[in-house]
């Protein structure tokens, strides 16, 4: 999915500050979203938890926007014409409704419920996103993972992947990305990830073995969710840094509950992300911009799109200044 925000903040991300609490105390951060329209005013909006002021990166995730339940049958639904990413993989996974992806690698794919989605755009891609017509209510997350530097020239990629569901303790588990209940995925990612979807029936109390030099967040789409003690609400993301071996999730609902889990090892390197650009420098964007903008052919054409790219906001007349990660809590 594009950012398709008018007027995208530019920031640089991955400075992180020295963390001196003791690894004996885990303590979740919980991360409230904000509201972002897409678009123009008939267009959906997101809840987008990432990046923030109080946290940028969870390993190698950078962006996280969360959507739906929309009833689309009377606005449409989803229209993203072809735009572009740099240094990035998009991951899209959907709770409900279809979506039909074209991409300038010549991928043309369905994105539907428990079926992943992931496109590499390294060195630069460009694709278009549009709800089909059988669409009536449109429910899902858009993630977006930051390449590492020695891949983030990377050539175009694009994979789907149809996750199996594991049942522990009350628990349905979609693995996506990485490793986690016994399963692996077999899609390929440029640094160590875990993605997976989790619904917890009521009452469900599980605990996961994770790898302890991962940070973890817990984005919650629906019920109420304990999350090693700590109350997470709809729409909220918990945080947790390196250190834990395990994971205590609890349905504190009289509902079934449903949830995201990412992780990954801490992502030490800085990044400069504006609209759908990630780099290293401003240059870097101002760049990606200017080849966008003069299609060249960095980053192809996407066929079978019926209507026009969308264009590059205006560069931000700034300075990117330093945007730290903050300690693990």
């Amino acid at each position: 999915m594009s950012n398709v925000e008018t007027e995208p903040v530019e920031m640089r991300c991955g400075e992180r500050v020295s963390d001196q609490r003791p690894p004996e105390a885990p303590r979740v951060e919980v991360l409230t979203p904000r509201e972002v329209p897409l678009g123009g005013p008939r267009a959906m909006s997101v809840r987008r938890t990432l990046p923030q002021r109080a946290r940028t990166l969870i390993g190698a995730w950078c962006f996280a926007d969360h959507y739906g339940p929309n009833d689309v049958a009377g606005t449409g639904g989803m229209d993203v014409p072809p735009h572009p990413h740099t240094g990035l993989q998009t991951v899209s996974w959907l709770f409900s409704g279809e979506v039909e992806h074209r991409d300038s690698l010549g991928s043309h794919a369905l994105i539907r419920p428990g079926e992943l989605n992931l496109m590499t755009g390294g060195y630069g891609i460009a694709h278009s996103e549009v709800s089909t017509p059988r669409t009536t209510v449109l429910h899902g997350v858009q993630l977006w993972v930051a390449l590492p530097e020695e891949h983030r020239d990377a050539g175009r990629a694009f994979q789907h992947h149809v996750p199996e569901p594991v049942r522990i303790d009350g628990a349905e588990i979609r693995v996506f990305l990485g490793a986690l209940a016994g399963v692996v995925s077999p899609v390929r990612t440029f640094s160590p990830l875990l993605g997976a979807e989790i619904i917890l029936q009521p009452g469900a109390a599980v605990t996961l073995a994770v790898d302890s030099t991962f940070e973890h967040g817990v984005l919650v789409d629906r019920g109420h969710v304990d999350m090693a003690g700590t109350r997470l609400r709809p729409s909220e993301l918990g945080y947790l840094g390196p250190g834990p071996h395990s994971l205590a999730l609890v349905n504190a609902s009289d509902e079934p509950a449903r949830l995201v889990l990412l992780g990954g090892t801490p992502f030490e390197e800085q990044i400069v992300m504006w609209w759908n650009f990630i780099g290293r420098t401003h240059e870097d964007i101002v760049r990606a911009r200017a080849d966008w903008e003069a299609a060249t052919d960095r980053f192809g054409v996407v066929e079978g799109y019926a209507g026009d790219r969308l264009h590059a906001p205006a560069l931000p007349n700034a300075t990117i200044m330093p945007r730290g990660n903050g300690p693990h809590p």
